[in-house]
């Protein structure tokens, strides 16, 4: 799983992150606690780009969503999650999602550009929970004061985050991933495989196209 996950990242990284102005986390390649946290840079948040929601799932995918979804890479099962703190709701497994869409999504609360992302993350959850699309945020804190439970639920609270959170202090889930990147976003197909990975903020109307397909798709 570590490799296909290596190759997704090879094949997104120069057109996804480097235009979206995520943040490579250095902390991600050691357990040593930062002591010195540079300010985090000030962004334009990038407007989101909505597209209409399509709510005639059972009638399949259309053409142009066939197209769409025969190029999108099958990377493989997405690893489980076994996280034992969660906020927001109850614990999750992916087992236990099979036949919804299913979006796995890294970030830290003081990190500015998945504070970005949240408000049009949240216009996706509103519009098609209902139509089988799950979200779960993967709380992986890149500084101490981001470790605290207490701090992680007024930031949820704070930001509007209204689906379930993990809270993985030691980052076992991240590392499952062998993801590098806040904020960065696993759509998971209705088999539970990784079809594609959204990496910090922007190129919100092809995400939600995917999203869309994969809704479409059958199960």
């Amino acid at each position: 799983m570590s490799s296909m996950l290596k190759k997704l990242y090879g094949s997104v990284l120069a057109a996804t992150c480097l235009l979206s102005a995520c943040m490579p986390p250095t902390s991600a390649r050691s357990t040593e606690p930062i002591t010195n946290p540079k300010p985090a840079a000030t962004i334009v948040p990038a407007q989101p780009q909505t597209t209409q929601a399509i709510t005639t799932q059972s009638m399949g995918p259309t053409p142009a969503q066939q197209t769409l979804l025969a190029k999108l890479p099958n990377h493989g099962a997405a690893p489980e999650l076994n996280n034992q703190t969660w906020l927001n709701g109850a614990p999750r497994k992916l087992a236990d999602l099979r036949g919804k869409v299913v979006m796995v999504e890294f970030w830290t609360f003081g990190c500015i550009n998945c504070q970005h992302v949240i408000p049009t993350v949240q216009e996706w959850y509103a519009r098609y929970k209902d139509q089988g699309f799950e979200i779960i945020g993967v709380h992986s804190p890149e500084f101490a004061y981001e470790k605290e439970a207490q701090n992680v639920q007024d930031a949820i609270q704070r930001l509007g985050v209204t689906w379930p959170v993990a809270q993985d202090n030691d980052w076992a889930t991240w590392q499952a991933y062998n993801n590098h990147y806040w904020p960065a976003a696993y759509f998971i197909d209705k088999r539970g495989n990784i079809r594609y990975l959204h990496i910090g903020e922007g190129n919100y109307a092809y995400a939600e196209a995917v999203l869309q397909a994969l809704l479409a798709e059958k199960g």
